[in-house]
């Protein structure tokens, strides 16, 4: 006899077996987390709002095509056959694939007869871009639709025809112009519903009329843009540059910043003055020094920090990186601004209010960013390498792809050039670094660029008009020591240094001498140093010096010199560090509050003042520098199942209907693979009769094992036995036991 079809959701998902259970956990793994206890649980799970919608957002336009024909039919089920003849223009093979991504994600459920859960029918607003009907929006149509239709003038056709397109709701014109816009006179005429004080929507009939012969619209395929083709060779060498522009350039910012931090602005960001500083010192606009800033920020180089919290800093990440070979360094930039949460192309466009938005500032943030990037780097990683797609047909692909999220799109231009900026994408084709990034994340990027990138040299040639040209990217000692001595003049495949007079100061500040500046010069070199660099040196450290400052943190006072000389004799103060600058004034590098604990413990009886003579009771101490912070990074995405927990999970949602179907008496549906029945009979036979079983037992957090169990008890989906391992009764949830097998009273036990 033929078997009557599932009546609802929960019934057909008893029907399918368990590869079918886990496409559809795999498909949607937030209902899978923690596992269901049984099938109604899990058709509960799939009906939330939330779920929905998350699935929907994952099909493309094509298959949201097929569920929509299955939304507007007048009745509550389609049969396959008439499903096929509504999209005639679509080819078999694609409506079934369409068909089987619906299924496994129970978004249409039923075998002959398709029925939508009707929480998928609230989520979709506008099937097809079909509004309401008219029934349900109140609206009385002309009873000679098609006349009156036949009747309009253009402009009113036109309004009519643009929203019988994918949207039926549209904005209504000023009210300035009176009854004599189109969309009023519609609206006067009944063929348009006003849904509130500035919308009106376009009735479902009105809509059918237009569309002809296509009621669904035209067949949704999937675009096939004209691939961009480049040699993967010339991409890679091209990607090469950028990948070293784009470190060097960070190098030389966070350099920047360790030695002059950038300001935290009240409400977040950077300042303005601190974006051109640093432009005007690296030498690049200001748009380019914003982006430097949020590439350093997303790979966790930047962060806030300073005594008060109150400066963008280099992390102490930046300290490992700095040491890490050019490729490694590379992998770092291009995994932050993969996984970042911010779009750094807002940096200066105005919001509402007409406020600019700032560098590193917290209105940047966008947590949809990291997951569009990846949408996009793998679109053009699916055509081979040297191959790839421009900006529009790329976006146009997206849009296909995940219509539900286009209006997400709009930053996928400005990512594509950022990307190209830091070689992963070089004229709409992937790098082998880019490749590399998207499936082996931060060593797969590395991996992808090692082998186009030179190897770092130790030497730099020195030239008669006091530059030093580094012919390739330096190692990080020497890298250090020529950013003192020297002020970079332009980057990029060979950097050129240039030695001044203010260069050779600063080295000289620094503690350098005029002999370690000859001495460095001469072994950093591979041409003969020019002898208007060592004039240079010299005249300098000539001057230098004459003029001498140092830094005091506080300083002890009296009019009585020889208290003053007995303080400075005495050993017990000699952890305050006093020295004479003058007579009746002593001064140390520690701060006030110390002094005056060293003092005191002396046994002397100072007091602190403030800046202005004011005695003080308690001197404020000075504040501690904070430690940097690392950069923080977005929240990981959810973890997709693996096939063993998929495979558990099924076993639970099977134990647990079979346990449902035990306490209420019912038999239970056999599915190939299922022994859910014949485990409940040996239970009960293991209890009736005194036997030990072997179990196969899944804990609630998802771990297996095997025990040997003698039961005593079997009520209400729980096993009551002896566990004869950890020598302890235990209770056992029914629907967690995966496998049951007797002990006859003569065999070995053997260890779970």
């Amino acid at each position: 006899m033929p078997t009557a079809p599932p009546p609802t959701l929960a019934a057909w998902l008893r029907t399918r077996d368990d590869d079918q259970l886990a496409a559809l956990l795999a498909a949607r793994p937030d209902v899978a987390r923690p596992a269901p206890s049984d099938v109604v649980a899990l058709a509960g799970r799939l009906a939330v709002p939330v779920s929905v919608d998350r699935a929907l957002d994952e099909l493309d336009a094509g298959t949201l095509q097929v569920l929509d024909v299955v939304l507007l039919a007048p009745t509550d089920g389609v049969p396959r056959d008439e499903l096929v003849a509504a999209l005639p223009d679509v080819p078999r093979e694609l409506l079934e694939t369409a068909l089987a991504a619906l299924a496994d994600r129970a978004l249409l459920w039923g075998d002959d007869v398709l029925h939508a859960p009707d929480p998928v029918r609230r989520a979709v607003r506008h099937p097809a871009g079909l509004g309401r009907r008219a029934v349900d929006l109140r609206v009385q149509l002309p009873a000679d639709l098609p006349g009156v239709l036949a009747g309009l003038a253009d402009d009113e056709r036109q309004v009519l025809d643009r929203l019988a397109g994918d949207r039926p709701v549209g904005h209504l014109p000023d009210s300035s112009g009176g009854a004599d816009s189109p969309a009023r006179r519609l609206l006067q005429r009944g063929l348009l519903a006003r849904i509130d004080a500035l919308n009106v929507e376009l009735p479902r009939e009105i809509a059918l009329l237009l569309r002809g012969d296509q009621p669904y619209g035209p067949p949704r395929l999937r675009p096939e843009p004209v691939l961009t083709t480049r040699d993967p060779t010339t991409v890679d060498r091209q990607a090469a540059g950028a990948a070293m522009e784009s470190v060097g350039r960070i190098g030389e910012l966070l350099a920047l910043l360790e030695e002059e931090p950038a300001g935290l602005l009240r409400s977040g960001g950077v300042a303005v003055r601190d974006q051109k500083r640093l432009a005007r010192d690296l030498h690049v606009a200001e748009p380019d020094a914003a982006w430097l800033l949020e590439l350093a920020l997303a790979a966790g180089l930047l962060d806030v920090g300073g005594p008060h919290r109150d400066e963008w800093l280099p992390t102490r990440g930046y300290d490992i990186w700095r040491e890490q070979d050019l490729a490694d360094r590379w992998a770092v930039l291009a995994a932050g601004w993969l996984a970042g949460t911010r779009l750094p192309a807002l940096v200066g466009q105005r919001d509402v209010a007409g406020k600019a938005a700032n560098a590193l500032s917290p209105d940047l943030v966008r947590h949809t960013a990291p997951a569009i990037r990846r949408s996009a780097l793998a679109a053009l990683a699916e055509h081979p390498a040297g191959s790839g797609l421009g900006a529009d047909d790329l976006v146009a692909l997206l849009r296909w792809r995940t219509p539900r999220r286009a209006d997400r799109l709009a930053p996928v231009p400005g990512m594509l050039a950022e990307a190209a900026r830091l070689g992963i994408v070089v004229g709409g084709v992937l790098s082998s670094g880019g490749r590399g990034l998207l499936s082996g994340g931060e060593d797969g990027a590395a991996a992808g660029m090692r082998g186009l990138l030179p190897a770092p040299v130790d030497h730099v040639l020195a030239q008669p008009d006091l530059s030093l040209i580094a012919p390739g990217p330096l190692v990080a000692e020497l890298a250090d020591t020529l950013s003192v001595v020297a002020d970079v003049e332009s980057s990029g495949g060979a950097t050129v240094f240039r030695v001044s007079e203010s260069s050779v100061r600063r080295a000289l500040d620094a503690g350098w001498s005029a002999s370690d500046l000859h001495d460095f010069f001469t072994k950093a070199s591979r041409t003969p140093v020019p002898q208007a660099l060592d004039y240079l040196i010299d005249d300098v450290a000539r001057q230098h010096g004459r003029l001498r400052v140092g830094a005091i943190e506080s300083y002890v006072r009296s009019d009585d010199h020889g208290l003053l000389s007995q303080v400075l004799g005495d050993r017990r103060t000699a952890a305050a560090e006093l020295r004479r600058l003058a007579p009746g004034v002593l001064v140390s590098g520690l701060a006030a509050d110390e002094v005056l604990s060293v003092l005191r413990a002396a046994g002397f009886a100072p007091a602190g003042e403030n800046p202005g003579g004011a005695v003080l009771t308690r001197p404020p101490g000075r504040p501690r520098a904070a430690g940097r912070r690392t950069g923080t990074e977005a929240p990981s995405a959810p973890r997709p199942l693996t096939p063993d927990e998929l495979a558990a999970t099924v076993r639970e949602i099977r134990a647990g209907d079979a346990a449902v179907a035990a306490r209420r008496g019912e038999a239970v549906r056999q599915v190939p693979g299922v022994t859910t029945a014949s485990t409940l009979e040996l239970l009960s036979r293991a209890v009736r009769d005194g036997t030990p079983v072997w179990l196969g037992y899944v804990d609630a957090q998802g771990s297996g094992s095997q025990r040997v169990v003698q039961p005593v008890s079997l009520v209400g989906g729980f096993l009551q036995g002896f566990d004869e391992r950890r020598g302890e009764s235990r209770t056992f949830a029914v629907h967690r036991i995966t496998s049951v097998a007797l002990v006859e009273q003569d065999d070995a036990p053997v260890p779970g």
